[in-house]
């Protein structure tokens, strides 16, 4: 019956294959749950940031710091672009790649060039195949960002932006939202809106002591407070990842049961048939005699 023994062998791959999704599931819920409590432990600190640094602009409107003045006229643009590094996460790397895809070809109508920094090892090879001006990039992250790893690219387009060489930077990544949804998230890095670093609603005005001075201050804190909304966004984007791969192993996992379920069917089926055929041929054999 060598119909009924590819069936076997055939039920047997995909078993071994639900095995191997069904682990990846569970090692991705472990992952999950800590890169969730990493993404929520983050909010506070970049909250307070923008607070003091609010107070301290509304305290001194004489001053405002070059990541806070809008350009009349955009010559140049920065994308900061947050996938990751490994695969089997559904659409999620596809849905955030289509987002920088269109705002590459909108900037290449309007003859705008751009720069780009690829957070990532799928954005990076995406860029690189669509040829795009590749500047800086950061891969490997692990399961665990770190500031100081990430501060380096980035640092390449803040740069250039202090410098005049670049008059917009936006941010694409994804938001997690809860565990069956992630969106896609294009937000403007800098120059920062006056309602991007706006004091919470009803949060004192605190009068505060400097040292040295405001403006040094002030400037102190908006760098990092950039640097805290780049890890925000890396920190939601692993935490989307791995929700994003524990749904996509789940269903593998859901889908090869039914697999197997079909395949035992079949299998059965032509066994039942081949029963039914030989008990045909024996019986017709002994009327024969």
């Amino acid at each position: 019956m060598a119909a009924g023994k590819e069936i076997r062998n055939k039920i047997r791959s995909v078993e071994n294959t639900r095995k191997i999704t069904k682990a990846m599931e569970m090692v991705a819920a472990s992952k999950m749950r800590k890169a969730q409590d990493r993404m929520r432990t983050a909010r506070p600190y970049s909250r307070k940031i923008r607070n003091i640094a609010g107070n301290l602009a509304e305290a001194n409107p004489e001053y405002s710091h070059p990541f806070m003045i809008k350009r009349d006229v955009v010559k140049k643009v920065g994308l900061i672009v947050v996938t990751t590094d490994k695969g089997l996460c559904g659409g999620m790397n596809t849905n955030v790649l289509r987002a920088v895809t269109l705002k590459l070809r909108e900037l290449e109508q309007g003859g705008v060039p751009c720069d780009v920094v690829a957070i990532g090892s799928k954005g990076a090879g995406f860029l690189n195949r669509i040829g795009a001006n590749l500047v800086s990039q950061v891969v490997q992250l692990g399961d665990t960002p770190h500031l100081e790893a990430l501060i380096g690219p980035v640092k390449v387009l803040l740069d250039a932006y202090q410098a005049g060489e670049i008059d917009v930077v936006y941010v694409f990544y994804t938001r997690f939202v809860n565990m069956m949804t992630q969106e896609p998230v294009i937000e403007q890095l800098v120059p920062l809106t006056p309602e991007k670093v706006k004091p919470d609603k009803g949060t004192h005005s605190w009068d505060y002591i400097y040292e040295p001075d405001p403006q040094t201050v002030i400037d102190e804190l908006l760098v990092r407070y950039l640097e805290a909304l780049i890890y925000q966004a890396v920190a939601e984007n692993m935490a989307s990842e791995q929700s994003a791969r524990r749904m996509a192993m789940k269903a593998a996992s859901d889908n090869a049961g039914n697999v197997i379920a079909e395949l035992r069917l079949l299998y059965n089926k032509n066994r039942q048939a081949a029963i039914t055929q030989e008990l045909s041929e024996v019986v017709a054999g002994a009327a024969a005699v």
